[in-house]
């Protein structure tokens, strides 16, 4: 009786050894690399090339693409590639020559003269970034099966944690030593980590749905190609039950980490702590916390299942909350300090990759892409906006009633999945989330 847990948690394990799933971690890296190249990295550049502060502030406008990457989403999803090499390997292997030419040409630029043009190649840059992240996300969601989703979704946000930090840390030691060309050369072609994935790797079998634009002309053509890939997604999602709440609980499940996000930097600088201090701590214990959160959470969601999952990792996201109550009331000591961010990175790991994971098993083969593009920026859109409301809150309540409020604030999202899970046990149609946790769909 007691092997059979083991073997359950061993199997659960295992599946981060498959060939999938560290192509998965590969893209992931891919993904996270570009991130930094047109926000922190690109900041810290013209700040030593003397530009004015007000000019680096507006450099961070271009990461409005990846908010806004749902909107060009249906023409990756549906418009044949360039290259033919498949609906995912070919966009994606696309995307990524022109990213990394992007990047070089980046690279190639001076601050002192040819600003406006750094700005334009910024944009270009990101916005190819957000088109890259579209299919590594459509290639995830279809390429893994139904009991490697959440270990995929464990690897994604790994592998983009790690090429944050090379795009960080290891772009600014390189440009310290050999100059910000070599930086921004060297970071492009570690873009190639994900490209051999695509040349080597599998094309999804899943078939798109198709129109009957070859069989019309003209207007009638535009029409039936916007029917299907503009409102196609929006028409197969809002077929399943309970899909209004589904998006309540994708907008409310990180709420309250949204919230402390926010927040918990000012906290530590109202109890005395520095900015080195913090910033020691968060590097050396936070990237390995968050690393180890979003494993964990990966194996979670392979051994018990999606909704169970989700419902514990969004409890343990919000009782890491707490901690923050803790360093409240205990005040400038350090080994608190680390406590809370390890706390709150681990809980807040896991939680982001049974949403990730969840996001994912709503998504129709045939508007992969678009789907998941437009859901994960509800994710985000719901943790910013209410999030934003974090230090008017913390400024007329103080700063435990607000920790406290946080711990509750996912509240409703946990409440609404335990309550669709169990009606849709007594339904012949359950929301596609839950079908698939009983095997009636094979994403």
């Amino acid at each position: 009786m007691q092997d059979k847990p083991m073997t359950g948690w061993r199997h659960s394990l295992a599946a981060y050894t498959d060939r999938r799933v560290l192509r998965v971690l590969a893209l992931g890296f891919s993904s996270g690399l570009p991130l930094l190249l047109t926000y922190s990295t690109l900041s810290a550049w013209l700040a030593t090339a003397g530009v004015r502060l007000a000019a680096i502030g507006a450099f961070a406008l271009v990461g409005t693409a990846y908010a806004l990457k749902f909107l060009w989403s249906p023409l990756i999803d549906r418009l044949p590639p360039p290259l033919p090499l498949g609906r995912r390997r070919g966009w994606g292997i696309t995307i990524q020559i022109a990213l990394m030419a992007a990047t070089i040409a980046l690279g190639l630029c001076d601050p002192k003269r040819n600003l406006t043009l750094m700005g334009v190649l910024a944009l270009l840059v990101a916005f190819l970034s957000a088109s890259q992240d579209i299919v590594i996300d459509a290639w995830r969601i279809e390429i893994l099966p139904l009991d490697l989703q959440g270990p995929g979704a464990g690897m994604i946000q790994t592998g983009y944690r790690i090429g944050m930090l090379v795009a960080g840390a290891g772009a600014l030691a390189i440009a310290a030593r050999a100059g910000w060309f070599a930086s921004y050369a060297t970071m492009a072609a570690l873009l190639a980590v994900g490209m051999l994935v695509f040349l080597f790797g599998p094309e999804p079998r899943v078939r798109a749905e198709t129109s009957d634009g070859g069989r019309s002309h003209g207007w009638s053509a535009a029409r039936a190609w916007l029917s299907t890939a503009v409102l196609g997604p929006f028409a197969d999602f809002m077929r399943q039950p309970f899909w209004p709440l589904i998006l309540v609980i994708i907008v409310d499940y990180k709420v309250g980490e949204g919230m402390t996000g926010v927040m918990s930097t000012p906290l530590y600088i109202a109890l005395g702590f520095t900015l080195n201090e913090i910033a020691v701590v968060s590097k050396i214990f936070g990237f390995f916390a968050i690393v180890l959160g979003a494993l964990l959470g990966g194996v979670v969601t392979a051994r018990f299942g999606l909704v169970r999952s989700l419902v514990l990792c969004g409890v343990l996201q919000a009782l890491g909350n707490l901690f923050f109550v803790l360093q409240a009331v205990g005040g400038h000591r350090i080994s608190y300090l680390a406590l809370c961010v390890v706390a709150e990175q681990i809980t807040g790991g896991m939680a982001g990759t049974a949403l990730v994971t969840y996001i994912s098993s709503l998504c129709s083969p045939a508007f992969t892409a678009t789907q998941y593009a437009l859901l994960a920026s509800l994710a985000v859109l719901g943790r910013t906006i209410i999030g934003s409301t974090g230090g008017a809150l913390s400024e007329a309540i103080g700063w435990v009633p607000f920790f406290v409020l946080t711990t509750v604030a996912s509240l409703p999202a946990l409440l609404l999945l335990v309550w669709i899970d169990r009606r849709s046990a007594t339904q012949s149609d359950p929301p596609r989330a839950v079908a698939s946790l009983a095997g009636e769909r094979n994403l």
